[in-house]
């Protein structure tokens, strides 16, 4: 996928209803993970997910915790210091939020989330 493409279809996800089980697997089919990478992280018997906080950890990529309006900071803490973050190697967490939302990684936290309270209110104005 090219950046348009992507940039496409992380608009038409921040546009649709949000729905805490789907969204992380919609996340990663924005940025072209094919079908069978999320049926494999999705399955129950033989999951390719990792993440040790009830979260969704693709090795080598990102972890990623759905939470709710409050627990932001906590969550992206906890992530950042997971240990299954570090053992699987997923290193896309800050870099993706950044990318996605500024066109750039973030300076500090208070920017990271300034930004995206920003987006939050105009998607819900």
């Amino acid at each position: 996928m090219n950046a348009v493409e992507i940039e496409e279809a992380v608009s038409e996800l921040a546009e649709a209803p949000f729905d805490p089980e789907v969204f992380p697997f919609a996340f990663l089919e924005a940025f072209g993970n094919k079908s069978t990478t999320i049926k494999k992280l999705k399955s129950k018997r033989s999951s390719t997910n990792k993440s040790d906080l009830d979260g969704l950890l693709q090795r080598n990529n990102i972890h990623l915790k759905v939470c709710t309006e409050g627990e932001v900071t906590d969550t992206l803490t906890a992530l950042r210091e997971s240990p299954a973050t570090t053992k699987h190697k997923a290193k896309f967490n800050d870099e993706v939020l950044g990318r996605i939302y500024g066109g750039r990684r973030f300076k500090n936290d208070t920017e990271r989330l300034e930004k995206l309270f920003d987006l939050y209110t105009k998607m819900t104005a």
